[in-house]
């Protein structure tokens, strides 16, 4: 492999970029994608499909063949809130193949016995997130019904371009935060973007079938994000 598309992919990689190396089979040079960039003619329905997947794949364009080897950074799922849901959540996250990690300022909830070899952090979001950023391959979940806790990591996440943010609360709940946020200068094709009620509509009512229908949104937001934009959000 050329040294500099070596050097530029690792460099891609740690900044958790999605990429896709993309080889020349009959001996052509090779060529970096990256997620968002502007791809041209048949090869472009065949780079989004691999990169909404994460599967490498050999194609047949035309008489050529090319290798797409893809990276995407491992999804993360930030939770604000170490409630029951998110005990729940954590188990399944692993199962599926998200990192997670839980955010709580009140110590009476984010205690290492609730949260049994979890990665979790009980101090404010607006400081966790200074340390630990938020980026396109991040889902924020927010469940506290606390605006003081929540309304931060939203607005981050929205700015950020997470691939998905999802927030508990009703409808009536949900348009008292859509006026806060606004407020801080947030425009409505932002906010659209925020799934609230969070989950999918599957009629859960427990904690372990709200975070069924939260891992099942999160899975969708992922797979069906626009790979064409640099913010492959798709609300």
């Amino acid at each position: 492999m050329d040294r500099q598309i070596l050097t530029r992919l690792n460099a891609l990689r740690r900044a958790r970029q999605a990429v896709i190396l993309a080889t020349d089979l009959s001996g052509g040079p090779g060529r970096l994608i990256v997620e968002g960039d502007a791809v041209d003619g048949t090869l472009a329905d065949a780079v989004a499909s691999v990169f909404r997947s994460g599967k490498s794949a050999t194609v047949e364009i035309g008489e050529q063949s090319f290798f797409l080897n893809v990276h995407l950074p491992p999804p993360h799922i930030v939770v604000i809130g170490a409630v029951h849901i998110s005990q729940v959540l954590a188990q399944m996250a692993g199962l599926a193949g998200f990192d997670i990690r839980i955010i709580d300022p009140r110590t009476a909830f984010a205690t290492p016995e609730r949260f049994d070899g979890v990665d979790l952090t009980a101090d404010w979001p607006v400081d966790v997130l200074k340390e630990r950023p938020l980026d396109a391959y991040t889902a924020l979940v927010a469940v506290t019904h606390d605006p003081k806790i929540d309304d931060f990591p939203i607005a981050e996440a929205l700015k950020v371009g997470c691939f998905y943010v999802g927030a508990l609360g009703s409808r009536k709940t949900h348009a008292s935060r859509l006026a806060r946020l606004i407020d801080q200068g947030l425009a409505d094709a932002d906010l659209a973007r925020i799934h609230a009620p969070i989950g999918l509509p599957i009629g859960a009512s427990s904690p372990a079938e709200i975070a069924v229908a939260i891992l099942a949104e999160i899975i969708g937001a992922l797979r069906g994000r626009d790979v064409s934009s640099p913010k492959g959000f798709k609300r």
